[in-house]
């Protein structure tokens, strides 16, 4: 459902970008998807991007298509980091900073979903909940002081899922123990992204800092998100809908975020994404926020929490 917009009836759409020469994006899981698509749009403009992933391997590739596409000159790197091991998400964080003086989006993209069956971290934690929130939770953390010194913002990609789940967290059993659900336990995790971003949005005005923080999802985009770690029958229903064309394409699930990274004027306390039917597609606008994702005590508690179990107190 769209509450506005302000773009047009076409919604948000890269002509909008102008040049972004001299600007640094860091860009989580951004070797395939729209993460990828992301980076080829900032570069198209003249933006730097550098990618944290997982895979070296597949980093690799995805840079050479990059530099094929654009030039040698394309400014694009990668620094390995694992979203699911906080010791990793520490030592990229502490690379960035002895390399790079100026982060203007730091861009949360990376994700897993509808892991079939419970898996955990290296840290202990359930593996959606850990690689979605807590590891961007402790890196968001890590670069804070970095982005509020170039003015730049932390654009956090949740999903339409987060209103599929609880609506709450699930604080007596966080992991999922006693009620593991492929889909609820992904849903709960994206809805603890969000949750985190609207809280760090309050905690940024309460100290006077001017980092900006918005929240957007990518609709139903064809990408890799949906892959063997998920059920069979998840799988089969996620190839059929990209056989019929129910959903768009990584590139366009793209939009949204790149909008957050670079547009100016955009509403912090609001969500952005494809407005069509169920959300899925169509143009990038301003969506409906539902009133339990901003439930004062349950974003209270979960900022408590996270800063306890990513062991970090952040600079605010």
């Amino acid at each position: 459902m769209t509450t506005s917009n302000s773009f047009g009836p076409q919604g948000w759409t890269p002509e909008r970008l102008n040049s972004l020469t001299g600007k640094t994006f860091v860009i989580t899981g951004a070797n395939t998807g729209a993460g990828f698509e992301a980076s080829r749009l900032l570069l198209s403009r003249g933006g730097q991007v550098i990618m944290l992933n997982r895979n070296a391997s597949k980093s690799t590739v995805a840079i050479t298509k990059l530099k094929k596409e654009f030039g040698n000159g394309a400014d694009v790197s990668f620094i390995q980091m694992d979203l699911s091991d906080l010791a990793s998400v520490s030592n990229a964080a502490e690379k960035l900073l002895t390399s790079v003086p100026q982060i203007d989006a730091l861009m949360c993209n990376g994700a897993i979903a509808q892991i079939a069956k419970q898996e955990f971290t290296v840290d202990g934690f359930e593996s959606q909940l850990g690689v979605n929130h807590y590891g961007h939770f402790l890196l968001c953390g890590l670069l804070f002081e970095r982005i509020e010194e170039s003015k730049g913002r932390i654009v956090v990609v949740a999903s339409e899922g987060h209103r599929m789940g609880l609506r709450t967290m699930q604080f007596d059993d966080m992991n999922w123990d006693k009620n593991y659900h492929p889909n609820k336990t992904y849903c709960h995790s994206k809805l603890a992204q969000m949750m985190f971003a609207y809280e760090l949005q309050k905690k940024i005005k309460a100290a006077n800092k001017t980092t900006k923080v918005y929240v957007c999802h990518p609709g139903a985009s064809s990408t890799s998100l949906i892959n063997e770690k998920a059920s069979i029958p998840t799988r089969i229903t996620w190839s059929l809908m990209v056989k019929l064309g129910m959903v768009q394409t990584a590139e366009q699930g793209s939009y949204p975020e790149v909008m957050c990274a670079t547009e100016d004027n955009l509403k912090e306390l609001a969500y952005y994404g494809p407005s069509g039917r169920w959300n899925w597609s169509g143009p990038v606008a301003e969506c409906e926020l539902e009133s339990f994702v901003l439930e004062e005590s349950v974003l209270s508690k979960l900022w408590t929490l996270s800063e306890k179990e990513t062991s970090i107190r952040w600079p605010l």
